[in-house]
């Protein structure tokens, strides 16, 4: 969740000094006196780290780093001052110490969604929270706190917590503190007007380093050893492995002549710079055929597969619809690169703990050579999921994304059925030209329906955009079906 990485809005948070001089000054001081030896801001570690390679370091949560290289943006050079070890560690594991990134509870660009996501995980107490920064007031944070109460059951309040221009902080201007921790640790020993007061620091899952290690784009076959084999497509499988004796990842592979090698390099590196917390990340290729693809490994498998046969089976309306806003979310982000998935189903989204979703596999589809892709028609081609221009004009846009995750929703609600039961492609295109739309699925409110029709106008350009169906999902709850009461299988 947290981005150490980003400098945060806090200009200075990197240089805390004496007091009476201003910050720049000081790093101006300490750049003048420390310049023979190198690095000057002291870094710390957030999690724990296992190297992968020789060149990389392992480290603990809390051990300090002098920073030696940080050129290149996603693994930095550093030597442990516990150590005096050199080696790569990944950027986004460490922040400057005494940084209000350095805090445990300082989870910086996270959404107020995930947010509630991670804070209503299963296993969290009342009083459990963290502070993000505001998503609607530049400058400002917000306090994100689980609460319980009668009415509502679980449930998360966030209060903003204002800067004053003396660089003050406050809830409440009555309680005004001179730093985010001391208000932090104010609320921490008494409620003073919160719903609770502060307990424990929300859990996290440590995140995905950006790439598997430094230079680790194109790996020779020999670095990866396939274990488990989890699945298979008309143009390959999927694995669980191992890469370089040291790190778990999901492998998939394609059959010779699925796609010419050098246009799937090109395509890829595109790929490997979406990154957003709703993709799965793209860690490496094999770029001789056959072709491999190597990212992260997701616990849960394919969603189409989680709905059928894993947990999923039990879900209701609520949790499948906060799946939905998580796909959204990640379509969003696709949808703000001007990039286009060209093949949106439940088989190409992943699930890992806690039902967290992830996008897989956007982009391949232009990519595919087979006459029977190609040409939209026959068994391979997902023709139930595609919008009709693009089934008969080639015309892939994210509107026909938007249309295919209308069908997606269905596949949500139905837990995985195929669309358009009962029909066989060539009828559906057909009818689908006249005017037929699948009907409100069986327990699916009207309202999730009326959602669905509109991501299967005719017009493209009358569908919605990925940004509005995430906020009418994520949304869902309190905005449009406040009523909502479980039955039978919904």
């Amino acid at each position: 969740g947290r981005d150490p990485g980003d400098p945060g809005s806090n200009p200075t948070s990197g240089s805390r000094c004496m007091e009476p001089a201003s910050p720049s000054a000081c790093v101006i001081y300490i750049g003048l006196f420390f310049a023979p030896i190198g690095g000057v801001t002291i870094f710390v570690a957030l999690y724990d780290y296992e190297a992968r390679t020789t060149e990389d370091l392992s480290f603990k949560k809390g051990e300090r780093f002098q920073i030696i290289n940080n050129t290149e943006g996603d693994w930095w050079e550093a030597r442990s001052i516990a150590t005096g070890k050199n080696g790569y560690i990944p950027s986004n594991y460490v922040a400057p110490a005494d940084s209000i990134q350095a805090e445990e509870w300082y989870f910086g660009k996270m959404g107020r969604k995930d947010a509630e996501r991670l804070l209503l995980n299963p296993g969290n107490q009342r009083g459990i929270f963290l502070v993000r920064e505001s998503e609607t007031t530049k400058g400002a944070y917000s306090l994100s706190i689980r609460d319980w109460d009668e009415v509502r059951g679980d449930n998360v309040k966030h209060y903003k917590i204002r800067k004053l221009d003396n660089g003050g902080y406050y809830i409440t201007t009555r309680a005004q503190f001179d730093t985010l921790q001391k208000l932090v640790k104010h609320y921490t020993e008494h409620a003073d007007g919160l719903c609770h007061k502060l307990t424990t620091v929300c859990p996290t899952v440590k995140p995905q380093t950006q790439g598997l290690a430094k230079d680790a784009w194109e790996i020779p076959r020999e670095s990866l050893r396939l274990e488990v084999k989890l699945g298979q497509g008309c143009f390959g499988e999927v694995w669980m492995g191992t890469w370089n004796g040291t790190t778990k990842v999901a492998i998939k592979t394609l059959k010779p002549g699925t796609m010419m090698p050098e246009a799937f390099l090109q395509e890829a590196q595109i790929m490997k710079k979406l990154r957003h917390d709703k993709l799965v990340p793209l860690y490496a290729v094999v770029s001789e055929e056959p072709i491999y693809i190597v990212t992260e490994f997701m616990s849960k498998g394919s969603l189409l597969d989680f709905l059928k046969e894993g947990d999923g089976k039990y879900l209701k309306l609520p949790q499948l619809v906060d799946m939905a806003a998580q796909i959204a979310d990640g379509m969003a982000y696709i949808e703000r690169m001007n990039y286009i998935h060209r093949d949106l189903r439940a088989a190409n989204i992943l699930v890992g703990e806690n039902l967290v979703c992830k996008i897989a596999d956007f982009g391949l589809a232009r990519l595919i050579e087979d006459n029977e892709y190609t040409a939209r028609q026959g068994a391979k081609f997902p023709i139930k999921w595609t919008a009709p221009e693009a089934a008969l004009y080639g015309r892939f846009t994210i509107k026909s994304d938007v249309w295919s995750f209308g069908i997606l929703q269905t596949e949500l609600v139905t837990k995985g059925r195929v669309p358009y039961p009962g029909m066989v492609n060539r009828e559906v295109l057909e009818q689908v030209e006249r005017g037929y739309r699948m009907p409100c699925p069986q327990g699916c409110p009207e309202s999730l329906h009326e959602l669905m029709n509109l991501c299967w106008k005719k017009d493209p350009d009358e569908r919605p955009t990925f940004e509005y169906i995430q906020s009418f999902l994520e949304d869902y709850f309190t905005a449009t079906e406040p009523q909502y009461q479980p039955g039978e299988n919904l």
